[in-house]
């Protein structure tokens, strides 16, 4: 016999069953009922609301704890418990740009210990560079940017055990087409971001296979009337995918809707890129080594 939930209301994909059971089969969700047979096991959530586990693709740190710190058990437990206390149920964790040397050390060791995750499950492992251009750099370091490599990439992959499953990166570095066309075919996820890109240079990727944009309008070329750029090419392109952080202070709340009405809800992934002060107090923090501050629950680098 299944067992019940019980709980004020259950958030389905799209709309709220409010009052009522949630059927439990085989420890997975089952139909949402009124009634249920007499004697079954129930667990009582009244007064809570019950919804699917949050997957957050990414995200570089939480409860004090920075990925690129390398401290896998602050990331196999700390992190991923803090996590799963707010509903998130899997991560990928996510890096900065960096040495090659300092990549590869954070993917070795998740690689190799990310099955000992004790709260949220790690899914995979996000390079959020180092393939990226300067003029939208943002909490991104210059000094470690460089044009992609399929060679590199295969180490790190191959430190990663394969769980290196995503990395994003400027359109409008030299090579981007081959190496999109390569790592796709091999199963990797590809997004564009950080960069100056026009609406063509953009297009070719995309073209080549990469599928997901970067935090929307966040560190990307905008659109004008004469060139399209980034921005532009997120809109028009179809078959693809925004992140958007959707906190109301990255972007404004209308640009937002644009964004909705462009893409449809079904091609936009809501993301925190959280650091390391998520769950924390208002203070002085560390994003990689840039210096942050957190005034009012908003992240700032110190130098902006």
């Amino acid at each position: 016999m299944p067992n019940y939930v019980k709980a004020d209301q259950f958030f389905y994909p799209f709309g709220i069953r409010r009052g009522g059971y949630l059927e439990l089969v085989d420890g997975k969700f089952g139909k949402h009922v009124d009634q249920i047979p007499e004697g079954a096991e129930v667990l009582d959530y009244t007064g809570y609301s019950i919804a699917p586990g949050l997957v957050d693709t990414h995200i570089h740190g939480y409860a004090g704890v920075d990925v690129m710190d390398n401290n896998i058990e602050g990331t196999l437990h700390t992190m991923s418990e803090g996590l799963l206390s707010t509903g998130v149920t899997s991560f990928l964790p996510t890096t900065l740009t960096a040495t090659y040397e300092q990549l590869l050390a954070v993917t070795e060791n998740l690689g190799n210990h990310y099955k000992e995750a004790t709260g949220a499950k790690i899914r995979g492992i996000y390079y959020e560079g180092p393939y990226f251009t300067e003029t939208f750099k943002g909490a991104q370091n210059p000094t470690y940017m460089r044009d992609p490599g399929v060679e590199e990439f295969h180490s790190w992959q191959d430190a990663a055990k394969g769980m290196l499953n995503k990395i994003a990166i400027a359109p409008e570095r030299d090579g981007v087409e081959d190496f999109v066309r390569t790592i796709t075919g091999e199963g990797v996820t590809v997004a564009l971001g950080h960069s100056d890109a026009t609406f063509e240079q953009a297009k070719k990727a995309v073209d080549a296979g990469a599928s997901v944009w970067v935090h929307a309008y966040n560190g990307m070329r905008g659109l004008t009337h004469r060139e399209l750029g980034m921005v532009g090419a997120m809109y028009e392109l179809p078959h693809t995918y925004a992140e958007l952080i959707c906190d109301g202070y990255h972007v404004d709340p209308k640009a937002c809707e644009i964004l909705l009405k462009q893409k449809g809800t079904e091609n936009i992934a809501l993301i925190t890129d959280c650091m390391t002060a998520g769950g924390l107090e208002d203070g002085d923090y560390m994003l990689g080594e840039f210096p942050v501050v957190v005034a009012n629950g908003t992240a700032r680098l110190k130098s902006t």
